[in-house]
């Protein structure tokens, strides 16, 4: 026995402590119904695999109660093949890829993968600070007691997560707020906004999530002792301990459990016309008309708070057409909609006093209470104000009558603003007994849920667009398109995007995207502008949105950004077969539509870079975050050749640091060598494409033999396509031997698809030669080479294989 002991202590080393808890004392386990229960002397933890890759832990003090209620989880645990070991004094019950190690003297819960390597160890399980206050950021709120629970870090572990926060990559040393708030104005340094999420990520491939909806903290060893913490007011003592392989594994496994983003309709990934805000019809159907004269492409506008209210303060909550401003509100949105223009509305769960639906709000018991059963009433910005329960039927139905009424009138977005809340004091009291605190930060994501679900069962044939400013853990099963907040508009608050946008990708929210162009401030900067909307290419949503003092849409900036913006937003449309598939992907694996670096070369250097990432799996992206930049220092990983996307003589080989000229037309886009990339022609609205007018790039590298992309299309609309079997798959696959480049366009269809003739223009790049010969379908055809390229027309019945052979030189 003392062998024993003294060999796991010494393979341990200084990563776990002797004793997470003194006086934690093992009694007896037990496993039952595939759960594995260690009783303690204080009470006892029940171990549970969702899958081999995912297991939940909670402890359930003597004086508590079990609360099973998630708000995140959706995933049903499966039958996990087990072990199970008593040797010694340690108890091991362990899945294929996760083992819990149970040291009973001293007690210990300790995390091994399948090769015993330790992933993690509880410090100190779950126990009650009763002498340490919990100062929330609320002010002078104060809670005399929290619950903790500590785990231990090895010293070179880079920690992610934490939700939309600008702090740099690695977010270890900070200790978190577990409170959405939103910060106006914010620039590059923001250590609390409005989307925190209990998720800590783990550069050794494993993530906590802390499934437990109330305020709290985060603390990612901000003492420098190697601790991690989770520290909350109340609730479930309950973490999600999820492995993987790779980091497109982990994040497969973590939406798995907490669930994925439905496919959003394809019009949201166009351009958006947007501001705060547009104060009349007349003023909206001009701003579209300016788009359609300038040919710029746009697929949807936004019309923020004036389209029920004169002014900014005093008729939130009204909720209906105010007539001076947009008589014919539904008139409108029709005649919109006729040009390939979707109209969103935005909405907000306040209902002030001064509201025309204040006294039918408190009449039908709709609003959340104060300590004496009134409808709660307390000031903001905006005005006098209650707050919509949504945690009782009654509010729940009201508010959804109301979006019923709204869709009615034509529109296909909802805009939910303010869902932090961005004011909810803690004495407010909501349905089932909740309170303020204990569902603030979940409010955003239950609001979502209301409008997913309600619009499922009222309009089951049509995908719903729902952008929101705050949300929680699981969020993106709620088909929430989330949003970065009311940023600078200053080269500070362009530089914290990226980051916040890939960080969310990795949390199970790859929507996450800023306001392009800046939201806050009347700053008149063409520059940053333009390298603002260029960056907007490559991220998940192209709305430029801001403060009316400085326009926002491209149609009203002066000749030079217009142009350039222009540019951009046609390459935007220009991508869209690609930029769809992207989305397929993460509704299907949850794959984020950014990804950093690190994910193509995991290596830790390149964990603290958010200024060069991944758009896809082919796009490698670096944004010009300065002004004035004339070149840039941009590390090309070394699993590929990267081509210039605008220049195609310009070839990188992979595995080093690279100064690159920086241009006005475009931020530095290279793309990887040997694969097929799908673009389309530019159209004005996504209404008009559908998938069968395509050029296919094909950047030849002779270093790769052989590879396959993929390209996802259905109609953009309906929902559920995909599990309707309404789709189509192509499959562009390239094999190059020591004479042929042969390529190879094959697809696949869901049974209820009507495939259609695809016209086909194939470029191929870094040719500057004339091959021998080059055959479709075995049929010669001529073509030469210009300008570094090949582009040879196809037409394709993808009912049947078709190949193009080029014969090299």
């Amino acid at each position: 026995m003392k062998i024993y002991r003294f060999l796991i202590f010494f393979f341990l080393g200084s990563f776990v402590a002797f004793s997470q808890n003194p006086n934690r004392v093992y009694k007896s386990h037990n496993e039952e119904n595939d759960v594995f229960t260690v009783i303690t002397n204080d009470g006892k933890y029940s171990f549970e695999f969702y899958t081999n890759s995912i297991l939940e832990t909670t402890f359930i003090p003597n004086t508590d109660k079990v609360i099973k209620d998630s708000h995140a989880v959706v995933l049903k645990p499966k039958k996990v093949k087990t072990t199970y070991k008593y040797v010694g004094d340690t108890i091991s019950y362990s899945s294929k890829s996760i083992s819990i190690q149970v040291v009973t003297e001293p007690f210990q819960i300790i995390y091994k993968d399948n090769k015993n390597k330790v992933i993690t160890s509880e410090k100190r399980g779950y126990f009650n600070s009763k002498h340490i206050p919990l100062e929330m950021v609320k002010g002078n709120i104060k809670y005399d007691t929290s619950d903790k629970i500590e785990f231990n870090l090895t010293e070179d572990e880079v920690l992610f997560g934490g939700g939309a926060r600008a702090l740099g990559m690695n977010r270890r040393g900070n200790r978190l707020p577990l409170y959405n708030r939103a910060q106006y104005g914010y620039q590059n340094h923001a250590p609390l906004m409005n989307y925190t999420m209990p998720i800590v990520i783990s550069s050794n491939k494993y993530m906590f999530h802390f499934d437990n909806a109330p305020i709290g903290y985060l603390d990612l060893d901000s003492k420098k002792d190697n601790t991690l913490t989770y520290e909350t007011i109340s609730g479930r003592k309950t973490y999600q301990l999820i492995v993987g392989d790779s980091w497109g594994n982990l994040i497969e496994n973590y939406t798995n459990l907490t669930g994925k983003q439905p496919l959003p309709p394809r019009w949201t990934l166009g351009n958006f016309s947007s501001r705060f805000g547009y104060h009349s019809q007349k003023e909206t159907e001009a701003t579209i008309a300016k788009f359609k004269e300038d040919s710029i492409p746009v697929d949807a506008v936004i019309l923020d708070l004036y389209w029920f209210g004169k002014t900014i303060q005093g008729t939130m909550g009204n909720l209906e057409a105010y007539k001076d401003s947009f008589p014919d509100l539904e008139g409108m949105i029709s005649r919109f909609k006729s040009k390939g223009i979707k109209t969103v509305l935005i909405t907000e769960p306040f209902v002030l006093s001064t509201s025309k639906k204040w006294k039918e709000a408190d009449e039908k018991q709709v609003l959340a209470k104060d300590t004496i059963g009134n409808s709660a009433k307390y000031d903001f910005y905006f005005g006098n104000t209650g707050i919509v329960d949504l945690y009782k039927k009654e509010g729940r139905d009201w508010f959804w009558n109301i979006y019923k009424n709204i869709y009615d009138l034509g529109v296909k977005g909802i805009w939910g603003d303010l869902g932090e809340p961005e004011v909810l004091p803690s004495w407010v009291n909501f349905g089932n007994q909740k309170k303020a605190d204990e569902i603030h930060n979940i409010y955003g994501h239950d609001w979502a849920k209301l409008i997913f679900e309600n619009y499922q069962k009222d309009y089951p044939n049509e995908r719903p667009f729902i952008l929101m400013r705050a949300g929680f853990s699981g969020s993106q099963r709620f088909g929430m398109i989330p949003w970065s907040g009311d940023v600078s508009r200053s080269w500070g608050g362009l530089q914290s995007q990226p980051e916040i946008a890939l960080q969310m990708g990795m949390q199970g929210l790859g929507y996450m995207h800023s306001d392009l162009g800046g939201f806050a401030g009347a700053n008149l900067d063409d520059n940053l502008y333009v390298r603002w909307l260029q960056y907007g290419v490559f991220q998940p949503i192209y709305r430029p949105h801001a403060q009316e003092d400085v326009p926002s849409e491209p149609v009203f900036r002066s000749d030079y950004a217009k142009k350039y913006a222009k540019r951009a937003i046609e390459l935007r449309y220009k991508m869209l077969p690609y930029n769809y598939h992207l989305a397929f992907e993460n509704n299907q694996k949850g794959t984020p539509l950014m990804r950093p670096i690190f994910f193509e070369e995991d290596k830790k250097e390149l964990m603290a870079n958010s200024e060069t990432y991944l758009w896809g799996k082919d796009f490698l992206i670096s944004p010009i975050l300065k002004d004035s930049v004339k070149s840039k220092e941009i590390y090309f990983p070394k699993t590929a050749n990267w081509f210039n996307f605008y220049f195609d003589k310009d070839k990188v080989v992979g595995g080093q640091t690279k100064s690159v000229k920086v241009k006005n037309k475009a931020i530095p886009t290279y793309v990887r060598g040997g694969v097929i990339i799908p673009m389309t022609k530019v159209v004005q609205t996504t209404d008009v494409y559908k998938g069968d007018v395509l050029e296919l790039h094909y950047w030849f590298d002779a270093t790769v033999k052989k590879s396959t992309r993929s390209m996802y299309n259905d109609d953009g609309l309906t929902a559920n396509a995909f599990e309707k079997g309404q789709y189509e798959l192509l499959d562009f696959e390239v094999d190059i031997d020591n004479r042929f480049i042969e390529i190879d366009l094959e697809a696949s269809f869901g049974d209820n698809w009507n495939p259609k003739e695809k016209e086909i223009e194939l470029v191929v790049h870094n040719i500057d030669w004339n091959p021998k010969k080059i055959k479709v379908d075995g049929k010669r055809v001529k073509i030469s080479s210009e300008e570094n390229q090949l582009r040879i027309p196809v037409q394709w019945n993808p009912k049947k294989e078709k190949e193009i052979k080029i014969t090299l030189k």
